[in-house]
């Protein structure tokens, strides 16, 4: 398929490469697309919202799959929906929430795709109840390197090389999920501050289980006493008796709520050491130490930012790096240590976020494992933060902890084995499948995957 040749980048926009953009509509302009995509292969990409190079391809190609974007068919008795790859969970919501579901796990963005969700097996602030997004999944249907379309289900090889794959195996077409019941479209919201980083883990560990999300703003600013300081949010569904009489009248309607795209609005390069630490200062005061109960709509407590067009250009034109690791329970020590040598390196930070895992799931490459995972946002052009982050990655690999790959754009290669235990198996059965090197991607250049 012809295609033009753009500028690609990921959300961070840190490292753009160039590649032909190809839109495919159909599976068959997939498969065309798969065959022409020449020596430099090609990769599957969504919205654009791996913040690094994941969903690039310098000098091959790159398929847009946001052109595959129907929704095929919803069972309203069992709770599951069918759809293309290329449906956003946004598209989701608008269609599933009027009927009383919700999508099973969403991560702090619904501008993601199907297949996107699939290939990073994203996590939402409900992990610790739910797992990841692959869990949910039922089949999916691979288009693979031969030019072949395979049904794939759980508890295959394939299947568990594909959730967290980062589109390696193949394009992903469609995908049939498992969804959530719920009577509204809004959430009960419990708020409360927690003074340092041992109040609020000691928080997470006593509360969780009473929630099924929960999450932790925190101040990577903050020093001293109160290092790690923080505004811990837990939410559940609200059922239909929690409403008002107002809002019972249409308890399923999904409205979120967006500023006017305006450039002026998102000024490039506002984040400093100064305006951060203002921020952090204003929304920990302005938090309540405890509140409980308060109705939100779905939108305003998961995707806030959704909300604010173009927010990464507050990072300037070099950029943002989002840097999150998870390690497990027993290694609380090292994310103490972290924590505060984010805070006396004054890294200005201010979507950090704090959340516990449960169980991981059997992606070869997912990203989650039982314990710990911190994510923060820096600008890419800090003084020293290649370094910086370096020593970091080296600390969480000894700990046996991981950096998540659907953000990463800078990890040295020879951690990742470390990191992912089962990566020889994935590359084994990559080799296998696509001998080739039909997909690829500048993420599986840097890391030899």
């Amino acid at each position: 398929m012809p295609g033009d040749t753009v500028c690609v980048t990921g959300w961070g926009r840190t490292a753009p490469t160039a590649a032909r953009l190809v839109r495919p509509r159909t599976h068959e302009e997939a498969a065309a697309a798969v065959r022409d995509c020449g020596a430099r292969g090609g990769i599957a990409r969504g919205l654009g919202r791996a913040y690094g190079d994941a969903a690039q391809n310098a000098g091959g190609a790159v398929l847009d799959m946001t052109g595959l974007d129907r929704v095929h068919a919803i069972d309203a008795g069992a709770g599951t929906v069918r759809c293309d790859a290329g449906v956003s969970l946004h598209r989701l919501m608008e269609v599933l929430l009027p009927l009383g579901w919700f999508v099973p796990v969403t991560p702090g963005t619904r501008q993601v795709t199907v297949g996107g969700a699939i290939g990073a097996d994203i996590h939402g602030k409900n992990h610790h109840v739910s797992g990841s997004f692959s869990r949910h999944v039922l089949s999916l249907d691979l288009l693979t390197a031969d030019g072949g379309i395979r049904t794939v289900r759980p508890g295959t090889p394939l299947f568990d090389a594909t959730t967290g794959g980062m589109g390696l195996t193949g394009v992903i077409l469609t995908a049939t999920l498992r969804l959530l019941p719920v009577e509204t479209s809004y959430m009960s919201v419990d708020t409360e501050r927690a003074a340092d980083l041992d109040d609020l883990m000691a928080r997470l560990t006593a509360g969780d289980h009473r929630h099924r999300y929960s999450v932790a703003w925190i101040d990577l600013l903050a020093r001293g006493a109160a290092t790690g300081r923080a505004v811990l949010t837990r939410g559940d569904h609200a059922p239909l008796e929690a409403l008002g009489t107002r809002a019972r009248r249409r308890p399923l309607a999904f409205r979120p709520r967006r500023l006017p795209a305006a450039p002026a609005l998102v000024p490039e390069g506002l984040v400093g050491r100064t305006t951060v630490g203002l921020f952090n200062e204003i929304w920990y005061r302005k938090a309540p130490r405890a509140r409980t109960g308060e109705l939100k709509p779905a939108a305003a407590f998961f995707h806030p930012l959704d909300g604010v067009p173009h927010w990464n250009r507050i990072y300037g034109r070099t950029g943002l790096v989002q840097y999150q690791f998870v390690v497990g329970h027993g290694q609380e020590d090292t994310l103490r240590r972290i924590v505060r040598r984010v805070s006396e390196r004054r890294c200005p930070s201010f979507l950090a976020v704090l959340k516990r895992f449960g169980d991981g799931d059997p992606g070869w490459l997912s990203f989650p494992l039982p314990g710990w995972t911190l994510a923060l946002d820096v600008p890419a052009g800090l003084p020293g933060l290649g370094t910086f982050l370096d020593e970091l990655d080296e600390e969480v690999a000894a700990a046996g902890g991981r950096v998540y790959l659907a953000k990463d754009s800078r990890l040295r290669p020879e951690l990742l084995a470390a990191m992912y235990p089962r990566l020889d198996e994935f590359r084994a059965l990559r080799a296998e499948l696509d001998p080739n090197g039909v997909f690829t991607s500048d993420l599986s250049r840097r890391l030899g995957l």
